[in-house]
């Protein structure tokens, strides 16, 4: 599968390649007029309506892990399912949220960049090293499910990732970082500008000797440092093919290797992306986004005994080869200043398996497993904005209809004879209508308020229909009958600005998750294993009740800057029959209160900045009896310049060295986030 996607990739990076050598031998005369940003259709006037932040390239760059998911952070209530970051997780963690709604690792926020979705194929997870800051020039972030154009899965919101513009790029910039525990981070991007076209070439590199996730006073003789390597790269090439049109290639690929602290942990993940798309901006606007996303997965389990002394392999998932591919049309049509219309389709197919061995006896697996199946969905929308003097409204809606076809699921012994499981699913079929509706209205020139409702859905991953798992010592089942999620919510505030550099914005919000796809603790599996304590099954719950307010602000009438984000979110289970015991109970790793705020300092090369982090008390099971303690971090990041193209740069992560509690296993064994880690590092850009 990853010589397949890398076969493309080639293919790709050639292609632009050569487009850009074209562009570059126009006459001046024939390009003067046209303008490339490498940008999506504009943003529409009705986003006023409802709860966005935006991080911009500065504050991507000023952070101080270097790291999208820390960047990410700055937007209180915006999530991973754990607390640790991708140095230290297991992958398959690593899906985001928002608004308290919960989650059990896939996705419920939708993730996009460049247009293109970014969850696994097989699992919805983020590879978040695939992202190598550097890269991008915006991130926006839209609370609130239901985003028509961008496509189904934001139920609980839309992360939008930007690659940097040629006005944010230079023709050469590199950095280099070395960190506590033999770490290394260093990037690098290189970018061709030439009158109707740039390209740029980027990379990214990162190693480390690990810490020892699990506490000192859980830790036995098996627990030891994870380490990790990671590494990415990517070429993009926008070529203007006229004064308002203009074609946007994209090509990376990732390779990620981690390990959990103990033997028969680690795991590696591949990728490879690829995508096409035209933008055209003029009377009449448009976009044609056609993309591939490859993925390939393997990962080890063990299990370990009470007191920590040995640990032996229980489960050894050796290739999860994962396919995404789709495409998107719209067009947005010529209708006056005061109206904007978006009108358009898109499909995206999914296919994946798990090839699994396992039973170990002896050290050696008895039984192989392979799972797996696709999904298609395929969609129409339409999105209006309207501007009527004060009032700006925004309505949005679309049509999909989706199919899961293919599962299986079969369980044989290597040695041969009669198959332990054998099940072909039966394919189903339907159709989801979701949408949004909001309305800002500004009385005075510092004042907009905002009313908005929506309602999203989300697909089961192959992940959770088909794929049973283990995490040291507790297990849990798949389930080939889970129904879509979907979720209704609405949301008012107000957004003050009551000078220039100044921005106040408060939210309410009330949110309810039916069918929610939990982990959901039984005290009867299906299959005893050996060494297991705790068994779950993934189900639809009757629904998640989610509701509480989010505070954004921001304050930067020069260099100094203060920014900050409280989300206090109450959300509670309800449940009926199997998940009659949930009722009224918190979801798992969802915490009430989060909290960042960062006072900065910027002037030219220089930058000083001070990030303070609060995640409130949370659950680690659905049972609510397992408790991560809060946690408040302290993050640092200074920028001194050395000489005009040379920046020497200091970066401390959680400089106090918090306890970060990130999971507890079945006997009580506490996992941690990363401790204190110090970085000191250079970085070079021609200007």
């Amino acid at each position: 599968m990853i010589r397949i996607s890398f076969s493309t990739l080639a293919f790709v990076l050639i292609s632009s390649g050569s487009a850009v050598a074209q562009t570059t031998v126009a006459p001046a005369d024939q390009s003067a007029d046209i303008v490339v940003t490498g940008r999506g259709l504009a943003d529409a006037p009705g986003d006023r309506a409802y709860d966005i932040v935006t991080i911009d390239r500065d504050r991507i760059q000023a952070n101080a892990s270097n790291r999208l998911e820390s960047v990410l952070a700055d937007v209180a209530g915006l999530q991973q399912f754990r607390r640790s970051d991708s140095r230290s997780a297991n992958p398959t963690s690593q899906g985001i949220s928002l608004r308290g709604i919960g989650g059990n690792a896939s996705s419920r926020a939708l993730l996009i960049f460049d247009g293109v979705p970014q969850a696994d194929p097989f699992g919805g997870w983020i590879a978040f090293p695939a992202y190598a800051t550097g890269r991008l020039g915006r991130i926006r972030v839209t609370r609130g499910g239901g985003s028509g154009y961008q496509g189904p899965g934001a139920l609980a919101g839309t992360v939008e990732l930007e690659s940097a513009t040629p006005d944010q790029l230079t023709p050469f910039q590199g950095s280099v970082a070395y960190g506590s525990r033999d770490s290394v981070d260093a990037q690098g991007s290189a970018a061709l500008v030439r009158g109707s076209g740039f390209a740029t070439l980027s990379g990214a590199y990162a190693r480390g000797d690990g810490f020892t996730p699990t506490v000192e006073e859980s830790r036995g003789i098996v627990d030891r440092a994870a380490p990790y390597e990671q590494a990415s790269g990517a070429l993009r090439t926008v070529v203007g093919v006229g004064a308002k049109t203009e074609l946007q290639m994209n090509a990376s690929a990732f390779t990620d290797r981690r390990d959990r602290g103990s033997d028969f942990t680690d795991n590696k993940s591949e990728g490879a992306d690829a995508s096409i798309r035209l933008i055209g901006r003029g009377n009449w606007g448009y976009s044609a986004l056609a993309y591939l996303q490859t993925r390939a997965f393997a990962s080890s389990f063990n299990s370990i005994n009470a007191t920590r002394t040995t640990a032996i392999q229980s489960l050894n998932q050796y290739n999860t080869p994962a396919t995404g591919l789709g495409g998107r049309i719209e067009i947005a049509p010529p209708l006056g200043e005061s109206i904007t219309l978006r009108l358009g389709s898109d499909i995206r197919d999914v296919s994946g398996k798990t090839q699994e061995l396992y039973t170990f006896v002896n050290t050696v697996p008895t039984r192989r497993r392979e799972a797996g199946g696709s999904t298609t969905t395929t969609g129409v929308f339409a999105d209006g904005s309207l501007v009527a003097g004060d009032f700006t409204f925004s309505l949005g809606g679309r049509i999909d209809w989706w199919s899961i076809d293919g599962g299986y699921l079969s369980e044989r012994p290597l040695a041969g004879g009669t198959a332990l499981t054998n099940l072909r699913y039966a394919d189903r079929n339907g159709s989801e209508t979701t949408g949004r509706a909001g309305i800002a209205y500004k009385p005075l020139d510092a004042i907009t308020v905002r009313a908005a409702g929506y309602r999203g859905w989300r697909l089961p991953t192959l992940n959770e229909l088909y794929r049973p798992f283990r995490v040291g010592n507790d297990a849990t089942a798949a389930n080939a009958v889970l129904s879509p999620e979907r979720l209704t919510g609405v949301e008012g505030g107000v957004t003050l600005t009551p000078a220039p550099g100044v921005s106040i914005a408060a939210t309410y919000f009330y949110n309810r998750l039916k069918d929610a796809i939990a982990n959901v603790t039984t005290t009867t599996p299906t299959q005893v294993l050996p060494g297991v304590t705790t068994y779950r099954i993934r189900q639809n719950l009757d629904a998640i009740r989610a509701h509480g307010f989010e505070l954004d602000a921001s304050y930067r009438p020069g260099p100094f800057g203060v920014q900050a984000s409280w989300s206090h979110t109450n959300s509670t289970v309800e449940g009926s029959g199997i998940t009659a015991a949930l009722d009224g109970l918190r979801p798992a790793q969802t915490p009430r209160d989060q909290v960042s705020g960062t006072i900065d300092w910027r002037h030219d090369a220089a930058a000083l900045s001070l990030t303070v982090r609060h995640i409130g008390q949370q659950y680690d099971d659905d049972q609510n009896t397992r408790v991560l303690d809060p946690a408040t971090t302290l993050d640092a990041y200074a920028a001194v310049p050395i000489m005009r193209s040379l920046v020497a740069e200091l970066r401390g992560e959680n400089v106090f060295n918090e306890r970060v509690e990130a999971g507890i296993s079945g006997a009580n064994i506490v996992e941690r986030a990363t401790p204190r880690t110090i970085w000191v590092g250079l970085r070079y850009g021609i200007r």
